[in-house]
């Protein structure tokens, strides 16, 4: 008896990989830059708009929040359109979002903007993993996660101390004008360069809110989102903390601080592309294992340095960020490949939104431990990198619970086969294993 195997990308379209990968990880600068900036631009924002800490805490949260509302409402609707148009729509709107910061005025309008980059801006990164999965099997898959994770690596090194740059000399409005002056290319690039990538919206799609059921309530989905709420978590913690922890407890200058950021920028630039060709050489589970341990050792160390440690903290700094970034591609490949293409969009949209919740939560919770002293130290910070840490090893089992789709649906075909062999048979019918999920995210049997 002839079975059909399941196989993500049976007509995989050959595309011009290089450049899409190009096109992404420069929208993955471009907005990982839009998102950063805020926080190194905070005392020129305070005084130019006349706002006290909480107002601008609010500039920042404004952006994390709406992205995961955002990517709640659009892990429904987003599967109805090709990965291309709902790139693009998406990119163009956050574009439009950092031209309005530019073009702000008062604190207002800014924080407003801020909402709408954040919309927009937050569901990109979603769509960006969806073509990812769309495009590149899953052999190739860590790699190309890895090259895509390379801009964040520039935008640490280049992009940040740029937009300071611009911002100190020009006014902070002119380093989100630059921004979005610096995303049309890139726009216009992928107009033209991208595939449409339409093979999931074939035939009918199910209602919203069954497809608001079938994202959130299966199990290996929800193993996916665990996982990255315990990676963003291990995150979060800390490094909102750290520039203050630096300045105030190891007593570097803010005119050091640079160097620990383009350190470890570099250092993560070269190591995205190695980590991604050894996950897809040797399993993406075993290189997050091997790394994932060594980020909680990290997350220690770094909460607790001695004062003068100049040298100490930038070499810290640098290994956290290259076990950070080295955890998160094998994770990521591994979280894309959980889900079918057919439900790929949806997932990742409401896994952005996760990511950008529980990324705001830590930091809040970080914010309730860590304690500031009249002096300008930070007292606790200890804690919040033991928890950190805790977070990291929790992630090992996490990982080890996520399954990938083709798996799921190659074990639903091995349990089905017996049952098929009878009825081909009796009947004189071949049964197959759907390799798509019916509306309650299961695999079901059915005749051909």
């Amino acid at each position: 008896m002839m079975v059909q195997q399941p196989s993500e990308g049976a007509t995989r379209t050959v595309h011009n990989e290089r450049l899409i990968l190009l096109i992404l990880a420069a929208v993955q600068f471009i907005t990982i830059v839009d998102f950063m900036i805020v926080m190194p631009l905070g005392p020129q924002l305070m005084r130019t708009l006349d706002i006290g800490p909480s107002s601008f805490g609010l500039i920042v949260s404004s952006y994390t929040f709406a992205a995961g509302i955002a990517g709640l409402i659009a892990s429904a609707t987003v599967d109805r359109f090709s990965r291309r148009s709902a790139f693009l729509f998406l990119y163009s709107g956050f574009l439009l979002g950092t031209l309005f910061c530019g073009l702000s005025m008062n604190y207002l309008s800014l924080v407003i903007s801020r909402v709408i980059a954040g919309a927009f801006g937050g569901i990109v990164g979603g769509i960006s993993m969806a073509i990812i999965g769309d495009v590149f099997p899953d052999s190739r898959r860590g790699r190309a996660t890895g090259a895509m994770m390379t801009g964040f690596a520039i935008a640490s090194v280049a992009g940040v101390p740029m937009g300071l740059l611009i911002g100190t000399n020009l006014g902070w409005q002119m380093s989100f004008i630059a921004l979005s002056a610096l995303g049309l290319p890139v726009l216009a690039l992928a107009w033209f360069a991208l595939p449409l990538l339409n093979d999931h919206a074939v035939g009918s799609r199910p209602s919203t809110l069954t497809s608001l059921r079938s994202t959130f309530l299966h199990m290996n989905h929800l193993n996916a989102f665990a996982l990255i709420i315990a990676l963003t978590m291990s995150g979060f913690l800390v490094f909102p903390y750290l520039s203050v922890y630096f300045v105030g407890n190891v007593g570097m200058t803010e005119q050091q601080l640079p160097l620990v950021y383009i350190a470890g920028g570099t250092l993560t630039l070269f190591a995205s592309p190695v980590v991604g060709r050894y996950a897809d050489k040797n399993g993406k589970l075993f290189v997050f294992r091997c790394i994932a341990p060594i980020s909680a050792v990290m997350l220690v160390i770094i909460t607790q340095l001695p004062a003068g440690a100049l040298l100490l903290t930038i070499a810290t700094f640098g290994s956290l960020m290259v076990c950070n970034v080295g955890r998160m591609i094998p994770a990521m490949a591994m979280v894309t490949g959980s889900v079918l293409p057919k439900n790929r969009g949806a997932f990742l949209s409401a896994n952005s939104s996760i990511q950008h919740i529980a990324g705001g939560a830590a930091s809040y919770l970080g914010g309730l431990i860590v304690i500031q002293s009249t002096d300008g130290r930070l007292l606790n910070f200890e804690i919040v990198g033991a928890m950190a840490a805790g977070f990291s090893i929790l992630s090992l089992w996490l990982a080890g619970r996520l399954r990938m789709a083709e798996q799921l649906a190659i074990d639903a075909l091995d349990i089905s086969l017996p049952a098929a062999a009878e009825a081909s048979v009796d009947a004189g019918e071949l049964l197959v294993a759907c390799v798509e999920p019916d509306n309650s995210g299961e695999f079901e049997t059915c005749k051909v």
